[in-house]
């Protein structure tokens, strides 16, 4: 299932200008966003491990230790969402976790020898995944999340593009 049309999606032109003009400015270094992504995607699992042990073992202090986790993320995520409007935050927030478990789903599956469904969770956390990044880019917006397509992969192909031109 694809999340968006190829109409709601800028042309690749477009989108490699609208990055070479946030290098330019300096606005955007996305060899340390996409690090920082994977922190705080990392952050939001902590911070479920922390709840599921306090439940497992009764012990509270795993909850105080989730919410230490819990302001790191959020102030993590402020420094990769610094520009956030409406519910784009906890999309982003939302996005990020699920690119997570689809990761972790795909692993385990693949260490089941079960090689076909886990590549079929790897291309799903992939496009999760390029979707957080075109609403950071400010490349859609959040009401055209909404919107179910099933003939669109641009979006998934202008991030790989956009990895493949901006490596520094």
């Amino acid at each position: 299932m694809k999340l968006l049309n190829s109409k709601d999606i800028p042309s690749f032109e477009k989108f490699i200008s609208k990055i070479e003009l946030a290098k330019k400015n300096g606005s955007v270094d996305l060899s340390t966003s996409e690090d920082l992504s994977l922190a705080v995607m990392n952050l939001i699992s902590l911070e479920e491990h922390f709840f599921f042990t306090a439940m497992k073992t009764d012990k509270e202090e795993y909850i105080d230790t989730s919410a230490e986790i819990r302001n790191m993320r959020k102030e993590l995520l402020a420094e990769l969402m610094p520009n956030h409007e409406g519910e784009t935050w906890c999309a982003s927030k939302h996005l990020l976790s699920t690119t997570m478990r689809l990761i972790e789903v795909g692993n385990k599956l693949h260490s089941e020898n079960k090689r076909t469904d886990s590549l079929k969770m790897f291309k799903r956390a992939y496009e999760v995944y390029s979707i957080f990044w075109a609403l950071k880019l400010k490349l859609i917006n959040i009401e055209k999340l909404t919107k179910i397509s099933k003939d669109s992969n641009r979006l998934e192909d202008l991030v790989t593009k956009l990895a493949d031109c901006c490596n520094e």
